[in-house]
């Protein structure tokens, strides 16, 4: 122990303080650009978690994301990340899986992005069990092209495009997942941190089709049309009205505008994954061992 005496005055310096995420972000583009109260920001601490909870080699990991608010995580991973064209992340996802099936391929995208606009891939990446791993921030709007409503839009919730509130009925992504043929399907919102940061590490190591939707609050278009407060009050409805359903039926977890909330793990399952089932297939019909082969320049 240091018997030396600190001259009055003397300024004492605190070691620099890091957040253990870091390393998985682009630092030099921090502070972000999403709004206060904005639940992005929360996922992408989850993700940074899981990844360092998953054990996963970072240089084989890629980040797909498509346009939207929470399309811009692509560029704050400090990953190799695609930022693609609006509804088509997946499409871009499957390409790159299917060039190097050695990557674990990671979808990071908005429930506009994913389920409006590319609600088609999406589904037909579940039906064919490809080994990608889909995060879905729902905020239930299309947030940044200005809150109309969205797929996901609860019943009676005024948009920019609903002043008089949504009469469509809304996409229940759990149900619809399952019913497509994912293997894993999982929800948790902004406020169960450590049960997201569970359901991403445990989708990261799962081999097939995997979604996990994550609710989000959208303080600027969402919240303040409908009169629900800001980010802060969202977190307390989240704390209050969700109901953790491990197992439940999908068919019991649809969303309404203030309704409890099923959140949980609701599907774990086998089932066969795209590439096994494209080598099995073409090794029966050729008579012959086939090898799906990465191709590189």
């Amino acid at each position: 122990m240091s018997n030396a005496v600190m001259e009055p005055g003397t300024l004492v310096q605190e070691p620099e303080a890091h957040n253990p995420v870091e390393p998985f972000l682009r630092m030099e583009r921090i502070p972000h650009i999403w709004c206060p109260g904005c639940g992005i920001g929360t996922t992408v601490n989850c993700f940074a978690r899981a990844l360092m909870n998953a054990g996963l080699n970072t240089d084989k990991v890629a980040v797909v994301s498509g346009i939207g608010c929470s399309g811009r995580v692509a560029g704050y991973v400090n990953l190799d990340s695609f930022h693609t064209t609006h509804g088509r992340a997946i499409p871009f996802a499957t390409g790159l899986k299917l060039a190097n099936p050695e990557l674990t391929v990671v979808v990071y995208s908005g429930d506009g992005d994913l389920a409006s606009i590319g609600g088609n891939h999406l589904i037909h990446a579940a039906r064919r069990n490809l080994d990608i791993k889909v995060i879905c921030v729902n905020n239930l709007v299309y947030a940044m092209t200005g809150g109309q409503t969205a797929a996901t839009t609860p019943v009676s919730s005024t948009t920019a495009t609903s002043p008089y509130g949504t009469f469509e009925p809304t996409l229940n992504l759990p149900q619809l997942l399952e019913a497509a043929g994912a293997t894993y399907i999982a929800r948790w919102t902004t406020y169960h941190v450590k049960q997201l940061e569970k359901a991403m590490t445990e989708a990261l190591k799962h081999k097939g089709f995997s979604f996990v939707e994550v609710l989000s609050p959208c303080p600027t278009l969402f919240q303040r049309r409908n009169h629900l407060g800001d980010g802060l009050a969202t977190m307390k409805f989240y704390k209050e009205h969700s109901q953790t359903k491990h197992g439940a039926s999908t068919a019991d977890t649809g969303l309404t505008k203030e309704g409890d909330i099923v959140v949980g793990k609701f599907v774990v399952k086998e089932r066969e994954e795209y590439i096994e089932g494209m080598t099995r297939h073409f090794t029966e019909h050729l008579g012959r061992p086939f090898e799906f082969k990465v191709r590189t320049c």
